[in-house]
């Protein structure tokens, strides 16, 4: 039975989706703010974290930021916000979905299982190394190196590399990354695919002077050392 942790300020709202994943037979703890809530990851060990952004105590950006130092445990972050930027922002500290207020219980439900098979999924995948000319990376703790020099990436750019590196030569379509790499579709929103594929390229292509990630024209995108 896999353990939920809640950590949302708003109670009804709380109440109401402990409710629901109860029913569907998952073990469920709440906290209302984000300094209990970092405190019953690390004693309750979740197997999920479903994580308000706008919290008391700590926000929800900063608990997600101070897990992702020692965990990788799933995290889906809820908002009432609905912008790129804080899409961007809560994904750069390392989480793993994204879904904005007012939603449906259904949706998050599914969510909740694509992000519990995947880090199953993760963990059972063994920690190959992958290795392309200067290149290197180890999925097992999320390292990045070009020769000596190591490549700081967030969570999801490691994410976003490995899935087009392990389909190396194959043109691999936004839909998919999202698909694949994000775990569900943001609503016509591929366009995020694009700012992440820019930030690899800042990081790699344009620090080293190769070329590692093609576009490949009214497609996607394709990993080709070069």
């Amino acid at each position: 039975m896999s353990k939920i942790l809640i950590v949302e300020d708003e109670v009804k709202i709380a109440r109401f989706v402990t409710l629901e994943l109860q029913h569907e037979g998952y073990m469920v703890e709440v906290a209302h703010d984000g300094r209990t809530g970092l405190a019953l990851c690390e004693s309750w060990q979740p197997d999920l974290l479903i994580l308000d952004l706008m919290l008391p105590e700590l926000s929800g950006i900063e608990v997600c930021r101070r897990l992702r130092q020692n965990s990788d445990l799933p995290i889906i972050m809820l908002t009432a916000k609905d912008d790129v930027s804080d899409k961007v922002m809560g994904l750069d500290m390392g989480a793993d979905d994204y879904m904005t207020k007012p939603f449906a219980i259904e949706e998050l439900l599914a969510r909740i299982r694509v992000c519990l098979k995947k880090h199953r999924s993760s963990s059972a995948a063994g920690s190959g190394t992958l290795t392309a000319g200067k290149l290197r990376i180890e999925p097992a703790n999320y390292s990045a190196k070009f020769g000596d020099e190591s490549i700081a990436l967030t969570k999801k750019e490691f994410d976003l590399l490995h899935y087009l590196w392990q389909h190396e030569n194959n043109a691999i379509t936004r839909d998919e990354l999202l698909s694949h790499v994000w775990g569900y579709e943001f609503a016509g929103d591929t366009n995020i695919v694009d700012v992440y594929i820019r930030y690899l390229r800042q990081k790699i292509d344009d620090r080293f002077g190769v070329k590692t990630i093609h576009t490949i024209r009214a497609v996607g995108y394709m990993f080709r050392y070069e």
